[in-house]
């Protein structure tokens, strides 16, 4: 009996200190709306499984991929390295920005633009000089610079995800459910970034149309992705471009056909949308360590979509054992590029291995 009140004073000190602990989230509710069915152009199929492997188990965390003109794939990994893969196989270090590189697209220059959560907007030289352009916006400095593109005019749009939660801890940020987010434009011409929308919740990937009328950005925690007008009657303006999505949307990028790849590293998850009820049930989730908080179910998923919003297609690994929490997708040369935020390869997939689109070239 002794050791049983022990044990209960113990358990009870530990609960209490837990529930009078601070949490480090001040949350709000919201009421997410029911997830679509995945019917019709989203209805699950194995085209995943169809994609070469590349440098499997010889990169880790390749969250975002971009291709030089001589067919060479750079790739951003988990220890701060940005690695080369060679049309031969080859894989090298090319250099460590002592970050983490997200978001890379190459411009008319040569020089490699890096979304890097830690380090800003960097710009990297063929000679490896690296060239920090943009540490803030408008007197916030970025806490997790995210994904990168730049338009025909040269000006670099791109996303810092969270003002508030750095990259370890976006799982803080989605339970928080506070628009921290922005998106913003780097001008070479003045050296300066500016914010084109804030209030974002969970500001992701970023695509500028091909004629630069319009940029999109994920809004990852709202399941939706807006577009932003640049030019035309609407310029300034933001509009929702594609709403209630199946998961969550990390990066996009558009081919030459004018349509939108969005890669999505988790489909919806019913524990999240009921927590998103109860922001006291959050707080205290927050406090939990990372391993007792919900993590998502293995699986791939890329969704394409046509300049109006409307699901083209959709391409599945339903297991998650070939490509899984996939968190990029780029179109080069008739294949798509797939990047992923915790696995050991890049996927490559051949157009032509998609019902439909076979005959088109990105």
């Amino acid at each position: 009996m002794k050791w049983l009140m022990v044990g209960a004073l113990v358990l009870f000190v530990l609960l209490g200190g837990f529930l009078l602990t601070p949490s480090p989230i001040d949350s709000k509710a919201w009421q997410p709306p029911s997830p679509p069915p995945l019917t019709g152009p989203l209805a699950p199929n194995e085209r995943l499984r169809l994609a070469d492997l590349l440098a499997r188990g010889q990169v880790y965390g390749p969250e975002d991929t971009t291709v030089s003109d001589d067919g060479t794939v750079y790739a951003g990994t988990e220890d701060g390295r940005i690695v080369r893969l060679f049309p031969d196989g080859r894989v090298e270090t090319w250099l460590k920005t002592e970050g983490r590189p997200l978001g890379l697209v190459f411009d008319d220059a040569g020089n490699l633009i890096v979304a890097d959560a830690w380090k800003g907007l960097l710009s990297i030289a063929p000679d490896k000089t690296i060239t920090v352009l943009a540490r803030e916006a408008e007197g916030t400095p970025f806490r997790f610079t995210d994904d990168v593109d730049i338009g025909p005019d040269g000006r670099i749009y791109f996303t810092d995800a969270s003002s508030r939660f750095q990259q370890p801890d976006y799982r803080l940020d989605l339970l928080e459910m506070r628009p921290h987010g922005r998106l913003l434009r780097y001008s070479p011409r003045t050296g300066k970034a500016e914010v084109l929308l804030g209030n974002l919740h969970f500001a992701n990937g970023v695509s500028v149309s091909p004629d630069g009328s319009f940029v999109l950005v994920n809004e990852t925690w709202k399941y939706r992705t807006l577009r932003y007008w640049i030019h035309g009657p609407k310029a300034g303006q933001a509009e929702v471009f594609a709403d209630n999505l199946p998961g969550f949307p990390d990066n996009l990028a558009v081919d030459a056909q004018g349509r939108y790849w969005v890669a999505f590293p988790s489909l919806r998850d019913t524990r999240v949308d009921t927590l998103h009820r109860n922001p006291w049930l959050k707080d205290l989730v927050a406090k939990l360590p990372d391993r007792l908080k919900p993590t998502p179910r293995e699986y791939g998923l890329v969704v394409a979509f046509d300049r109006d919003g409307e699901v083209i297609t959709s391409l599945h690994d339903t297991r998650g054992t070939h490509l899984q929490e996939i968190t990029s997708v780029n179109p080069h040369g008739g294949y798509l590029y797939f990047g992923s935020l915790h696995n050991d390869r890049i996927g490559r997939l051949p157009l032509q291995a998609i019902p439909g689109l076979g005959d088109d070239e990105v």
